[in-house]
């Protein structure tokens, strides 16, 4: 064997070895997150697609609040008017990349695993709060429910405005 050979074959080996590692890491990170997780992020791509596809037929999916599209377009969108009369910052973007952070759109999404929930009070909904932090920054005109999308989403987008300016610059669990 040349030279060249044996270096081409201990670097096939280094990538296969690489991709194994990788491949592995990954399937114990997904073994080893809580089942509440694995199960947002399953519903992330269903949520998803279920959103492009019911998005264009508003008729059959009307909201009983204001007519919006009863999906996470819809809600996101319904919870924008709100947050804009009642002066609370925050985009479509920042809202929709939280939520799907936090519950894949999922907004029966419950936390069952964390601190908060070892402590007894689970995070739930769309942008997982806990019941606490809703009934201090639920915002009037929505529901007084925790996981109502629409006052799930206005609420935690007001506890955000309160604590760091926006939704929007919230990049990771808050």
């Amino acid at each position: 064997m040349t030279m060249t050979t044996r270096t081409r074959i201990a670097r096939l080996r280094t990538l296969g070895l690489a991709g194994l590692a990788t491949t592995g890491a990954a399937a114990a990170a997904l073994t080893l997150m809580p089942a509440s997780a694995q199960a947002a992020e399953m519903t992330q791509a269903h949520t998803s697609a279920a959103v492009t596809h019911s998005s264009g037929d508003s008729s059959r999916t009307a909201s009983r609040h204001t007519g919006s599209a009863n999906n996470l377009d819809g809600w996101i969108r319904q919870s924008l008017q709100i947050m804009k009369s009642k002066g609370i910052p925050g985009s479509y973007d920042g809202l929709k990349r939280n939520i799907m952070r936090e519950s894949g759109g999922n907004p029966s999404a419950q936390n069952n695993w964390d601190i908060n929930a070892q402590k007894g009070t689970p995070s739930k909904g769309l942008l997982q709060v806990i019941d606490p932090t809703f009934n201090t920054y639920h915002v009037s005109g929505t529901a007084h429910s925790v996981t109502d999308p629409v006052a799930n989403i206005t609420a935690a987008a007001n506890y955000a405005a309160h604590r760091y300016g926006s939704i929007d610059n919230v990049n990771s669990a808050y």
